[in-house]
């Protein structure tokens, strides 16, 4: 074996040793220091997220990468092309190969209330960096590689940002936001049920009409904050153990995997250490609530769909397969009987052993088909109005 071969083979023993430990989580600069490597080639960065974000071993397989030989090789001449009247490019790359080094260097570039797109194509690696997008950029697009092959990290918690909304990794602000094909991650420790102050979230959405296709969202508790604003995910991997998608959006979820992280219960225990979602709909005359149509949910621990965060949680899941993660009574009042009366939670011809309803909460729904008809497709989100087609 040619020595740089036994080089890499035991740089990659040491990373997938300290990833295994949790070492990442516990002292997240391990991280930075380990991308700053010679020999994590770009190609090298889907098996770091894999391992630092626990995904489960059975959701993927791949083959050992092989490492680029050039590090500029993904950029044709005349990469990235001039302006068009509609559309601006900015590029973005970790080694130099772009004008920008950092997300955040490029969302700067970004003139105030832009009339025109702005594509922001980030090449291939994890961004170690805070980003936010303000409420006077609008229509950007983060463009990425691929949700195993670009990522922005960070690892704020609720107790270093002075509150869970402001612990996120990236927080977009401005409406028309899109991102593509790029994964959210928030690197902090997993927290247990009940930790104060560990809530760590991965992106914070807060603009109005923004669309992820192809994302993934790794985090554990309150890692997807959908906070306000009507949104679109589709075909997005989303990680989590407590909560984690929460918020006050009106949001549309189709095809997309729901993953739990939390810890394995063991049989005939009936402790829950997880949800899936904490809707924070206030009022009756709020028109926001999460509807899920033809996804999954899978992973660990004994978790509920739901608990209402607020009075009116609004949530329904249609056509969505559950495995038996999900608690039998499958949803949580937060506790207060009050709440019973003014929550809105439905399942609709859901699939799998979690998708049981012989034993629900006496609250939740089982959705008719007139019930169930508002919510299936992109018309909840008024989507007719803006969104658009993914190319």
């Amino acid at each position: 074996m040619s020595p740089k071969r036994t080089s890499l083979t035991l740089l990659s023993s040491i990373i997938v040793g300290l990833l295994s430990t949790q070492l990442i989580f516990q002292y997240p600069p391990c991280l930075k220091c380990l991308l700053n490597l010679d020999l994590l080639t770009p190609s090298f960065f889907p098996y770091l997220i894999s391992f630092c974000t626990q995904k489960p071993d059975h959701h993927h397989h791949h083959k050992y990468p092989k490492s680029n030989t050039t590090i500029c090789d993904d950029f044709p001449p005349g990469f990235p092309p001039p302006d068009t009247n509609t559309t601006s490019i900015l590029c973005v790359d970790r080694n130099g190969c772009c004008n920008f080094t950092t997300v955040q260097s490029a969302v700067d570039a970004v003139g105030n209330f832009s009339q025109k797109r702005t594509v922001i194509w980030i090449n291939k690696g994890i961004y170690y960096e805070k980003v936010t997008i303000p409420r006077t950029k609008s229509s950007i697009t983060f463009q990425g590689q691929g949700l195993y092959s670009t990522a922005i990290a960070w690892n704020d918690t609720a107790n270093s940002a002075h509150g869970t909304f402001n612990s996120a990794s990236v927080s977009t602000f401005g409406t028309n936001f899109i991102a593509k094909n790029i994964s959210f991650i928030n690197v902090a420790p997993i927290p247990s049920p009940g930790d104060v102050g560990a809530q760590a979230v991965a992106i914070r959405v807060g603009g109005d009409q923004s669309a992820f296709w192809g994302c993934g969202f790794f985090g554990a508790q309150d890692t997807l904050h959908d906070d306000r604003g009507r949104h679109y995910f589709k075909e997005c991997y989303i990680q989590g153990s407590i909560d984690f998608i929460f918020g006050d959006a009106r949001s549309l979820y189709e095809s997309c995997e729901m993953i739990s992280i939390a810890s394995p219960v063991p049989a005939g225990l009936k402790v829950i250490n997880g949800a899936v979602t904490a809707h924070g709909r206030a009022s009756g005359d709020e028109n926001t609530g999460f509807s899920f149509v033809n996804c999954t949910i899978g992973g660990t621990g004994r978790i509920w769909l739901g608990r209402a965060w607020r009075p009116y949680s609004r949530v329904v899941f249609i056509n969505t397969f559950m495995t038996d993660i999900i608690s039998p009574e499958g949803w949580n009042d937060f506790n207060d009987p009050a709440r019973d009366q003014t929550l809105f939670y439905g399942e609709y011809k859901c699939s799998g052993p979690g998708a049981n309803q012989s034993m629900r909460a006496p609250y939740v729904q089982k959705l008719s088909d007139a019930q169930a008809l508002p919510f299936l497709n992109a018309s909840y989100i008024d989507g007719d109005q803006w969104l658009q087609p993914f190319n």
